[in-house]
């Protein structure tokens, strides 16, 4: 069948069959690489405790482990966009995927604390593409009538894998097998590759580089229910609205308003400290009074499937709610829940029912991050700013959402062991109230909007523009017309 005959055309149901796979397995493909990224972050929380015993590290040698990959990983996002531009978006998740399965091998047989510093840098590397290549991949390449839903479940898929370190370095710590904690991803990441190597890129990256009739097939190939033909013509004029944004063009009006919420929003994310139960929930519950490696590692499992469960009913619940209410919901109960540790960590006998509440406080912080920060952030980047800028919008969002990631993961072990936890948890209650005040004041409703009537908000100063006010057409002889507002 020709190109000509697939915009003339429908396909054929057994063509129809074959698209709709092909788009899943797309989208599956994603998922699986989600899944290992959220391993791979979650996976040093269980292992660092036993190879802190075997290297002999310091609090701040602890917290460089962690921090190494965090500062890898900005380095990967600053150079992803560009890499999944120049070379392909299937060409960047190859490399993610490669350099996963080398890097997670590499740390796992690490001599050393050196080695494995730098390892995990490189492997940090790998991690900041993947965040700016796998959603991009997913998105591009799926039909659109499942389109947000897949790159939801490549964010719930990154919560399962993070969710699976957990149960997974529960059942290798009664042997102290850190090596295998952080080495098992290795194997995932070596099969995905071989779906990707199989797959074609995406119909917009062959637009980019003038490859039409490559993108026009692929379009047929992943989504029969559109016409290729429209669907590329719509995604050249997309991508020509999209050239020309820059750092410089965030910082002066009217889009100066939106860049700091942005930001914002994105720093907060981080600095109130959902990453110090990511990275050390085994030391936090074992300083709470939990004893033994199996309540040490086994409770932070069920903290994490209940952060899957508040992201998948933020999911279900976002278009209904509204934005604000999920986000201050979710900011506003963390709040309460880090002044609960304070509590429990200043009574100073942790024992008993103090030590369940403590448990209770952790759970519920980590899901009311994932309810509302968690869920939120990517949807208020994506829809602040005009299409020329939305991509240099997210980047920098997602810059001062990793610099914030880098403080709490050097940090956060020597500040427990200088200042002790009820202070520190408290520093993180003050920010997590600052971050609630930021909300409440910056951001809008943006429930049932259409983008440019989002993007008009911000153009004007933070306000929504007034509805034209209506005119009977016998008002409009002999008289001017009303001015209108832009939107």
């Amino acid at each position: 069948m020709s190109i000509a005959t697939l915009s003339a055309t429908p396909p054929p149901p057994s063509s129809k069959t074959a698209a709709h796979r092909t788009g899943r397995l797309f989208a599956l493909t994603g998922a699986v690489v989600g899944v290992i990224y959220g391993y791979d972050t979650g996976s040093i929380s269980g292992a660092l405790v036993f190879l802190s015993k075997d290297f002999h590290l310091t609090e701040a040698e602890k917290g460089l482990v962690n921090s190494i990959l965090v500062g890898g990983s900005i380095v990967g996002a600053m150079i992803g966009g560009k890499l999944a531009d120049a070379l392909g978006r299937k060409a960047a998740m190859l490399i993610v995927a490669g350099s996963y399965a080398v890097f997670v091998a590499l740390s796992a047989l690490a001599p050393n604390v050196v080695v494995l510093d730098v390892v995990r840098f490189l492997l940090g590397i790998a991690i900041g593409i993947s965040i700016v290549a796998a959603p991009l991949y997913v998105a591009e390449s799926t039909p659109a009538r499942i389109r947000g839903a897949s790159v939801a479940a490549y964010q719930v898929a990154t919560v399962a894998g993070i969710v699976i370190t957990y149960f997974v370095n529960w059942g290798l710590s009664g042997g102290g097998h850190w090596r295998w904690m952080l080495g098992l991803s290795a194997l995932p990441a070596a099969l995905v590759m071989i779906p990707l190597l199989r797959l074609p890129d995406t119909p917009r990256w062959y637009v980019l580089k003038g490859q039409t009739e490559r993108a026009v097939e692929v379009m047929a190939m992943t989504d029969p229910d559109v016409d290729p033909r429209t669907e590329v013509a719509a995604v050249g004029a997309a991508l020509a609205e999209e050239s020309g944004g820059s750092v410089r063009s965030l910082l002066r009006k009217p889009y100066a308003r939106a860049a700091l919420f942005v930001v914002g929003l994105g720093f907060f994310c981080q600095i109130t400290g959902i990453n110090a139960v990511t990275y050390y929930s085994p030391q936090i519950f074992e300083e709470m009074g939990f004893t033994g490696s199996g309540q040490n590692f086994l409770l932070p499992s069920f903290v994490q499937l209940a952060s899957l469960a508040a992201t998948v009913l933020a999911i279900l619940v976002i278009d209904r709610l509204g934005r604000r209410v999920v986000l201050l919901s979710g900011i506003g109960t963390m709040v309460v829940m880090l002044a609960v540790l304070t509590a429990v960590f200043g009574t100073g006998e942790l024992h008993g029912a103090t030590t369940w509440v403590g448990f209770a406080a952790i759970l519920l912080f980590t899901a009311a991050f994932n309810f509302g920060f968690g869920s939120l952030i990517w949807v208020y980047a994506s829809e602040a700013f005009p299409a020329q800028l939305r991509s240099t919008g997210a980047s920098v969002m997602l810059t001062a959402d990793l610099v914030a990631n880098l403080l709490i993961a050097q940090f956060f072990p020597s500040l427990m062991a200088w200042a002790g936890a009820a202070r520190t948890f408290a520093g993180l209650g003050v920010l997590a109230l600052a971050a609630l005040v930021f909300a409440a004041v910056t951001a809008p409703e943006t429930k049932g909007r259409q983008l440019e009537e989002i993007q008009g908000y911000w153009r004007n100063g933070g306000r929504w523009p007034a509805a034209p006010t209506p005119v009977s057409p016998g008002a409009l002889s002999g008289s001017a017309l009303p001015p209108t507002t832009t939107s």
